[in-house]
């Protein structure tokens, strides 16, 4: 089956919704007017989404890569990092930047695709405890890439 990578649009709401729950509303309307969002569509389904913000307003950072539980291990979230990083090197930058928490297999996932540890932290505030989180760097060459 083939497969589609674009940035995502208002009429994608719902199956963005479908693959996260954490992004309030208001966010979701500016990673379309930012152009801030990505999805992997099969046969019209969102089946993969990539959102990112500025580190240091500079530096794009991968908050969240999902893809859905029947569509992974068939390399569609490297198909996702790939894009988005060919785009962060077309707009101009030679950094990208994600984490992970400590106790997913993600980080694997990242040291495969080029991503170094670059530190972490972690979080105690109460209600917002979680394991350490991962930071991990990659290099962009700046290149001019057919989108």
């Amino acid at each position: 089956m083939s497969v589609h990578i674009r940035f995502v649009e208002n009429q994608d709401e719902k199956g963005w919704y479908a693959l996260d729950g954490h992004l309030p509303k208001p966010e979701f309307d500016r990673k379309v007017r930012d152009r801030r969002g990505l999805v992997l569509t099969e046969e019209g389904r969102i089946i993969g989404i990539l959102r990112w913000n500025l580190f240091w307003d500079e530096a794009p950072f991968c908050n969240l890569l999902y893809i859905a539980e029947d569509r992974r291990g068939q390399g569609n979230g490297s198909l996702l990092m790939a894009r988005w990083e060919r785009e962060m090197a077309a707009q101009g930058h030679d950094m990208v930047m994600t984490s992970t928490q400590s106790d997913e297999t993600a980080q694997h996932f990242y040291r495969k695709l080029g991503y170094k540890d670059s530190g972490g932290f972690t979080v105690d505030i109460p209600g917002h405890e979680q394991p350490l989180e991962l930071i991990f760097i990659k290099g962009l060459e700046r290149k001019e890439y057919a989108i």
